[in-house]
């Protein structure tokens, strides 16, 4: 198994934290001074309605959590003064035809920032007609912030100057969950479930890869791809899954997608591990209940029992503006998206999408003012790159579980901690700058 470097990670936390104070420093004297100039505007296109709106409104949040710490530290500086961000909420249906819709109305109306990521169908047409519209009106250019959209193509083969991505994509979850579950033994046989779209393939196509390659001795009883956003009942999967045997589950299923696979195989009683890459998101940890206890498996940029005064700080903060229990989703890569952003406006003195772009190439960030979770975005292809955690589910208060998700009584405690210089993937981008 490939080395955990749980040291590593917590001497480069340690680092971090020591550059807290100035941070925060800095950032006291901004709050001095309020923002007094014209907002400017960041569009999120995201599905607020339909199958996935539950996804979309803890999206809103948790950017809506980052755009007012940023503000409440004074906005960002650029050469007329302060300017406060605003977000701009725009209901896309989960459709890529609608989020195209209101792509255009975001155009209209001079925005210059564009933000999405629950489907990479979707992030993949929004960079194709971003592209275009960069290149017929270079007066009113925008740049795409991308916080979950993970097939790897956004940053390789089909990788644009105006796409940054702030999640690890799918090939760098895979190679994080390969390392777990390389080291579990139990496991024999693997079923493969996944949406069916570019991203679900994507996971197939990686998890066949690692497994060739880490744990060959395990068989592939199942690779099952299913209408994403349209299926009601999953017990005819989770059947399948029973009759072939599978000792686990690998899949990249999220929202009620993800909430509908578990509770039926709860239902059903199914006695398997899935291997998720969102098994932590809405609602699956209550959805499982005790069936998802040291069974579901699960990877991500952070969580909250991530551990750390630093980490504490920041969990807190998001509580106490969103104390109901059901808002209790908070994904710390769209905070750190906004506040990267906002450091880069800075930097360029301007929110012109070009000069900010290249003021968001190569760079370094500590994190918010507490300092801690480092990220760095990557020039070649636009990737950022920062830790990665593999958790497993359990009850709340045992070893590792401090606090639990959305008031379910279960979270997840850390079973890997790959530090940021651990997930650097190998990129093919050949990218075209203006």
């Amino acid at each position: 198994m490939k080395a955990r470097m749980t040291r590593a990670a917590a001497a480069m936390l340690a680092m971090a934290a020591a550059l807290a104070t100035g941070l925060a420093a800095s950032h006291s004297a901004q709050a001095d001074e309020a923002p007094t100039g014209k907002p400017i505007q960041l569009a999120l296109i995201e599905g607020m309605s339909g199958p996935f709106a539950d996804a979309g409104a803890a999206v809103e949040r948790n950017l809506r959590f980052g755009v007012e710490r940023v503000n409440a530290r004074g906005g960002v500086t650029l050469g007329d003064g302060r300017h406060p961000l605003e977000l701009v909420v725009l209901d896309s249906k989960g459709s890529t035809e609608a989020a195209l819709v209101q792509l255009r109305a975001a155009q209209d109306r001079h925005i210059g920032y564009v933000m999405q990521g629950n489907s990479s169908a979707v992030a993949a047409a929004l960079v194709t007609a971003i592209d275009r519209q960069n290149a017929r009106e270079p007066d009113n250019r925008e740049l795409f912030l991308n916080y979950s959209a993970d097939d790897p193509a956004l940053t390789n083969a089909n990788c644009s100057f105006w796409h940054f991505r702030f999640d690890a994509h799918a090939g760098m979850r895979m190679d994080a969950l390969a390392d777990v579950i390389e080291a579990d033994k139990s496991v024999k046989k693997v079923y493969l479930l996944n949406q069916d779209y570019s991203f679900g393939h994507d996971v197939s196509t990686l998890a066949r890869a690692a497994l060739a390659k880490d744990r060959p001795d395990i068989a592939v009883v199942g690779d099952e791809f299913h209408p994403i956003g349209r299926v009601k009942d999953f017990a005819p999967y989770i059947a399948k899954i029973r009759a072939a045997g599978a000792d686990a589950v690998i899949t990249g299923n999220w929202g009620n997608d993800l909430t509908l696979l578990v509770k039926a195989a709860r239902e059903q009683g199914l006695d398997t591990k899935f291997y998720t890459f969102y098994g932590n998101s809405l609602g699956a940890p209550a959805a499982l209940g005790d069936a998802g206890v040291k069974r579901v498996i699960a990877v991500a940029d952070w969580h909250p029992n991530a551990g750390g005064a630093a980490s504490d700080a920041w969990y807190k903060a998001f509580r106490a503006r969103y104390p109901a229990a059901q808002d209790d989703y908070p994904v710390l890569r769209m905070s750190m998206m906004v506040e990267m952003l906002a450091q880069a406006m800075t930097k360029a003195g301007t929110a012109d999408p070009v000069a900010v772009a290249k003021a968001l190439e190569d760079l370094h960030f500590q994190g918010d003012e507490s300092g801690f979770h480092p990220m760095w975005m990557r020039a070649d292809d636009h990737q950022a790159i920062q830790p990665l955690y593999v958790m497993q589910m359990d009850k709340q208060g045992t070893a590792g579980v401090r606090y639990d998700n959305e008031g379910s009584g279960y979270g997840f405690r850390t079973m890997l901690a790959l530090p940021a210089q651990r997930t650097v993937p190998a990129t093919s981008c050949k990218m075209k700058r203006p």
